[in-house]
């Protein structure tokens, strides 16, 4: 059962509008096929009982009404009422699972508590509403009364109820806990449906819900991207995983390959993201970034495991950085169709290491222009190096720039000021050529753009075009800031002539 709808849109700072309830709940039931939802709390908003009245009345149409859950109170009338009037016939009632919140929030009797169940369910039935019951709070009704936790079991399996559902409510369980806890109560009750209900608090739900299945639950409580209260609840992808890999002796109806899909529209219309190293979902997940994994999977893919991207419609990537080595810049070359020589990609390797000292991220849409730049710059002899430069951009004052340029054996040294410090660059560049007794070429035309592919913050790409003995001549530069971008391409002008 997923509470994505319900229990994760109890996450701090999230609230789902009516179409958006509306398009998770089709998604999950029709494309990722989920067994049931749980999709608000009753009595809780006009807009809440808007959305489920959307999402009953889609559900009675194409046939899933009876997979449509809302969680409600022992309130006399009240939540059957708002169920009767949202369209909605599962309910899950909240009940006390511990002696502890029944004495200090309800400040009643076990006695007290039963009859005012009962009187619940009964009307519930008569109203055709089939009826679940959560135990609040039963993980530390088991820690600390049981007697209480069983005499409420003895109670409720007597109870024209379908589901028992039992929440680690503070996701205070071990994993072995969990076992011993449901095995006991399964042994106890082999004819009762029971569901578990894990949270994340010590990042032990997913472990949680392997041991509840060994146990032998019957069923499992999980949301989108593991949202939910504090820390939220086990996640719906990790879970399906764990079960298809580990637990061959299960199966779930739901399809590996729409997970990716309702993380992302979930994590959209939440605002809320996912953590880039989220298992499954998350962005690093299939991404490889050491040089020495793209090299194993290269030979034989030895850094590839039963946990393959294809599952869930996704890629392995090869992350391009410091760490990268040929192998993975050979692996991006090979899905961009292009092949470099053994001496060219060591340039184009060595270029990457270089902007990944400076954390800069480098896409696989970047590597042909780290190529273009990189080869380009090989193919010219290089007799004028920019040794040193400082520019400077000042409030009120004209930008200046100092320079140092070697041309052969000759080193020499200029300041200038300029409109802008790539103007400072060029007046100091044309002093030093001044001296030379030679003229710069006429700069026609300054591009600049980002390579396409986006999403980078690695490089800016200046053209420039010079009029070079009356024709055109572009060089281009590269580099993460602009300015240094076109002092490169003007770099590669100055060799050329």
């Amino acid at each position: 059962m997923d509470t994505t709808l319900r229990d994760g849109e109890q996450t701090s700072g999230v609230s789902f509008s009516v179409s958006e309830k509306l398009t998770i709940a089709q998604l999950l039931l029709q494309e990722v096929k989920v067994d049931r939802i749980e999709v608000a709390s009753a009595r809780v908003s006009d807009g809440e009982l808007q959305a489920v009245k959307l999402i009953t009345n889609w559900a009675a149409e194409n046939g899933f009404l009876d997979k449509v859950e809302v969680l409600t109170f022992v309130d006399g009338r009240a939540s059957i009422d708002w169920m009767i009037n949202a369209g909605a016939k599962v309910m899950n009632l909240l009940t006390k699972g511990s002696m502890n919140h029944l004495t200090h929030q309800l400040q009643k009797t076990p006695e007290q508590h039963f009859k005012e169940i009962e009187e619940v369910i009964a009307l519930a039935i008569e109203n055709d509403i089939t009826v679940n019951v959560y135990l609040e709070d039963w993980s530390n009704g088991m820690r600390n009364s049981p007697d209480y936790v069983f005499q409420f079991l003895g109670f409720l399996t007597k109870q024209p109820v379908k589901r028992i559902l039992f929440p680690d409510t503070l996701g205070v369980l071990t994993p072995s806990e969990t076992y011993t806890y449901l095995k006991t109560i399964i042994n106890e009750y082999p004819n009762t449906h029971f569901d578990f209900h894990a949270h994340n608090d010590y990042d032990l739900s997913t472990a949680n819900v392997m041991e509840a299945l060994r146990a032998g639950v019957h069923g499992l409580h999980l949301t989108v991207n593991g949202m939910g209260e504090r820390t939220g609840n086990a996640a719906l992808s990790s879970a399906v995983a764990v079960i298809n890999d580990f637990m061959p002796e299960f199966k779930t109806s739901v399809v590996e390959q729409s997970l990716y899909s309702i993380s992302k529209i979930v994590e959209s219309f939440s605002g809320l993201r996912i953590p880039a190293n989220k298992p499954i979902v998350g962005e690093n997940v299939f991404t490889q970034t050491a040089g020495i994994h793209a090299d194993g999977d290269k030979k034989n893919n030895l850094y590839v495991s039963t946990l393959s991207p294809e599952r869930f419609g996704r890629k392995t990537r090869y992350a391009l950085g410091k760490t990268s080595g040929k192998a993975n810049i050979e692996k991006n070359l090979q899905e961009l169709g292009i092949k470099l020589n053994d001496a060219d990609l060591k340039k184009v390797t060595q270029r990457i290491i270089e902007l990944g000292d400076r954390k800069e991220n480098v896409t696989k849409e970047d590597l042909p222009y780290i190529i273009s730049d990189v080869l380009d710059t090989s193919a010219v002899m290089e007799n004028v190096k920019i040794l040193n430069y400082v520019l400077t951009h000042s409030k009120n004052l004209q930008p200046s720039s100092t320079l140092q340029v070697q041309i052969g054996d000759e080193i020499f040294q200029e300041n200038a000021q300029g409109d802008g410090q790539y103007d400072a660059f060029m007046n100091a560049l044309k002093k030093i050529y001044i001296k030379k007794g030679k003229e710069l070429p006429l700069l026609t035309d300054y591009s600049v753009r980002i390579p396409p592919g986006g999403k980078t913050d690695a490089l800016c790409e200046t053209i420039i075009t010079w009029s070079i003995n009356g024709k055109d001549v572009k060089t281009r530069g590269l580099d993460s800031d602009q300015t240094v971008s076109a002092i490169e391409a003007t770099r590669k002008m100055l060799n050329i002539i």
